[in-house]
Parts: structure tokens; C-alpha cells; sequence
């Protein structure tokens, strides 16, 4: 049986962990990250890059996918693993630091052998951060660095996916405008902000409304997810419908493993992650999306030749 762990940052630890947490002064936490990091750094030539990544999309069920699999014995988690980070947001934000600091996040060579041992299997280290799929330079910059990753994307119908990423910004405090609808018109207004060359040239550029704004803008699956389908081979790409992860979990994990090579577990629990509770959306503003993304829709569909059933679906 796998043995417990603590979930990814980002969820709600249990009320002892977090007071105990919060009562270690700030001051000696940073000191810890900060030995930490500089002690990988120092032995990046002994840490191998990851097997895999989950690149997206957001509110799509990565924090989810991610935590199971990080309770699979054969996953070990990123360096040091009391800080539950499920991505060191590398490709997208932080790939000024060099590939070094990188894999200062991952087990060394030695710790996944001696883990290997004990299993008689082989270990799978990767991570996910949903910023990957929807930001212009990080096709480039995986190919380029990580040539045999094994890549996850996880698809969800736009307009609930939209729904749910203002709320969870709400949530985080990174959202001031007390309406969905107010939000998602403020969007191109937000976005035309963002120095788009700077963006995809430049690593120490960061747009946050880029970043958190883009409730819309992230849906238009096709453009995004072009690049990944045209530069990664296709038995190294996972494609998965948001839904079925929610409807089967037990098929998709199962269908996650194969894809990874990884042995096959059932006893994972596949309890849902940072789910929230959110008021209705509108039925004029969902009728309305629902004909925005109708044509992006189809042009993913073209694109994975597949349909997701989304046209007709309802969202909640």
C-alpha cells in the first residue's frame, strides 16, 4: 500500500500541519529553502532531469492528477519534499535561473536507486504547472532541454473551465472585479497590456495578467496546444478529457500509468484536489460562451481528431 502523503502546495493542509507550520518563525523557513536550493545546485550534475510533465490546463484537474501520483510508490517527490510544490514553474517563469537550479528540485541519481532497490521497480519524477501549455515560449524551451519528456495535458469544456479560473483568482486574491462577466470583459483590455515579444523572448518577463487574467484567452485550446502537438511525438503526448478524469477516475490514472510505464496501483486515493464550491454561472453568459469557443472547439477537434463533446454540455 502507498503510504500517505501530504498534498502539493496550493491545498488545504490539515489544521495541525498548518499551525505547525505557521508558527515556525519565516524568518527560518526561507533559510531552509534557501540551503536547500544552493545544496541541489551544488549537486546538479548528480540529478537527472524529469520523466514527465503536466503542462495543463488550468482548473482542469492538474492539482488532482498530480497528488495521485505523487502517492504512487513509485513517484518520488521534488526536493525537499516538505515543501509540497507540485512545479518549480521553470518553463515558464523562472527559466532565467538555468537548468541547473532546475533540477535542484529532483531526487538525485542515488536517492531514485535506492528507492528502486527497495521497490524492484523504476522510478517516474515529474511535475505540473498549467501556466505550461498557455505560454508562447515553453514549447521551445521543452523540446530544446527535456527531448525524450513524456508530456500530460489535461482538457476541460472552456466555458466551465473559464467559470472556475475566476473563481479560484478570486480565491487567491489575484482577482479585484466582483463579477465573471465583469472579468471576462476587462480581458482583452488586461491582455493588450502584455508585451507579447517580450513574452516569448525574453525569460525574466513576466505579465500577470498574462498569467491570471486569461480566462478566455486559456480555452482557445488550438493554438495553444499546437506547438506541443507539432513538436512532440505522439507516443510521448497525453491527451485527456477533464470530465473522465472526473467521471472514471480510476480509468484515467490507470490510462496515466500505462502512459508513464509506470506499475499499476489500486490502492491510490483518487479523491478530487482544490475543488471549490462556486455560485452558477449565468445561463445568458454561459448560452453566450458556449458560442465563443464553438469554433475554437472545432479547431481542436481538427487538431486531435477528436470531438470532446462540448458543444451541448452543461456547465456547472
Amino acid at each position: 500500500m502507498a503510504e500517505p502523503t501530504a498534498p502539493v502546495r496550493g491545498i488545504e493542509l490539515p489544521t495541525a500541519l498548518q499551525r505547525a507550520r505557521n508558527s515556525t518563525p519565516t524568518s527560518v523557513r526561507h533559510a531552509l529553502r534557501t540551503g536547500a536550493r544552493a545544496y541541489g545546485t551544488a549537486t546538479a550534475s548528480l540529478r537527472p532531469t524529469p520523466d514527465f510533465l503536466i503542462i495543463g490546463a488550468k482548473k482542469a484537474g492538474t492539482s488532482s492528477l498530480m497528488n495521485w501520483l505523487l502517492k504512487h510508490p513509485a513517484v518520488p517527490r521534488m526536493v525537499p519534499a516538505a515543501q509540497r510544490v507540485k512545479s518549480p514553474h521553470y518553463f515558464d517563469i523562472n527559466y532565467w535561473r538555468g537548468q541547473r537550479w532546475y533540477v535542484s528540485h529532483f531526487p538525485s541519481r542515488f536517492a531514485r536507486h535506492r528507492k528502486e532497490k527497495r521497490l524492484g521497480a523504476l522510478t517516474v519524477v515529474g511535475e505540473a504547472s498549467p501556466y505550461y501549455m498557455f505560454h508562447p515560449a515553453v514549447p521551445g524551451r521543452v523540446v530544446r532541454d527535456l527531448p525524450d519528456v513524456r508530456v500530460i495535458v489535461l482538457l476541460r469544456d472552456p466555458v466551465a473551465r473559464a467559470y472556475s479560473n475566476y473563481w479560484d483568482r478570486r480565491a487567491f486574491g489575484t482577482e479585484d472585479l466582483p463579477t465573471f462577466e465583469q472579468a471576462i470583459e476587462a480581458e482583452p483590455a488586461r491582455l493588450a497590456t502584455v508585451d507579447d515579444e517580450r513574452l516569448a523572448g525574453d525569460p525574466a518577463y513576466y505579465s500577470l495578467h498574462h498569467d491570471h487574467h486569461s480566462y478566455l484567452a486559456r480555452g482557445r485550446y488550438a493554438e495553444h496546444l499546437r506547438p506541443w502537438v507539432e513538436q512532440i511525438d505522439p507516443e510521448r503526448l497525453l491527451i485527456l478529457r477533464a470530465e473522465d478524469l472526473y467521471r472514471d477516475a480510476t480509468r484515467a490514472f490507470t490510462s496515466v500509468q500505462e502512459f508513464l510505464r509506470l506499475p499499476t496501483t489500486g490502492s491510490v486515493d483518487l479523491d478530487p484536489y482544490n475543488s471549490r464550491r462556486q455560485p452558477p454561472i449565468d445561463p445568458q453568459t454561459r448560452a453566450a460562451l458556449l458560442e465563443y469557443f464553438r469554433p475554437h472547439n472545432a479547431d481542436l477537434y481538427d487538431l486531435i481528431e477528436r470531438d470532446l463533446g462540448w458543444d451541448h454540455t452543461t456547465t456547472k
